[in-house]
């Protein structure tokens, strides 16, 4: 059984118009109901502080909710501890963390979700939507801490400024520019197009 022994912090306002990536042209859902959204993406630190200067104070995303539940061990043994700490990135979508004790994790587990398990460290990440404002500002607030982006890209239909967490995360700020018409055919001939054989040599 789970027992909360911690409370939540209280609500903050989010900090504007800045949310997970979804293209305004591709906001409506061919399924029946439409999309369901976002609620929010969960990852694991090691460092809660860390983290919280990074996605608060640099990033500009609010804490808006904590919590801390324990688990008594089966057979006496040391109790499981969870913190699980959420930060508005914008329409009340989150980022969420977890920070973990005596929960069956690996020592020396790695939070990072590309190089532990042999990939580019920008293939797994998370990208949210930006104002060109909001892009500069978090530039500059990383900047005087030291933190340069890992890349900046012009997509062409979008323009992404890449920054890597303290937990190894890849955090995208993505702002559209032109943006993308849906075009399903399209998209699925593309994703099953071969990949021509020399290229897996």
């Amino acid at each position: 059984m789970w027992r909360a022994s911690g409370s939540t912090s209280a609500p903050r306002p989010a900090h504007g118009r800045i949310g997970l990536l979804e293209c305004e042209s591709l906001a409506v859902s061919s399924a029946a109901g439409g999309a369901m959204g976002l609620h929010h993406v969960a990852y694991a630190t090691r460092d809660l502080e860390a983290t919280h200067r990074f996605y608060e104070d640099l990033m500009g995303f609010p804490l808006v909710h904590a919590e801390h539940a324990e688990r008594p061990h089966p057979d006496g043994g040391p109790t499981g501890h969870i913190k699980h700490v959420f930060y508005d990135i914008g329409d009340g979508e989150c980022i969420a963390f977890f920070y973990i004790q005596n929960m069956g994790e690996q020592a020396g587990y790695s939070t990072d979700l590309s190089a532990t398990v042999g990939l580019p460290v920008w293939v797994n990440h998370v990208a949210v939507r930006a104002t060109p404002e909001q892009q500069e500002a978090a530039r500059e607030r990383m900047a005087a801490a030291d933190i340069e982006p890992l890349m900046e890209v012009d997509h062409g239909w979008c323009h992404s400024l890449y920054f890597v967490d303290p937990n190894g995360i890849m955090v995208e700020l993505c702002r559209d520019t032109t943006g993308i018409e849906p075009d399903p055919a399209e998209a699925l001939e593309v994703m099953r197009s071969p990949i021509p054989a020399d290229a897996s040599a």
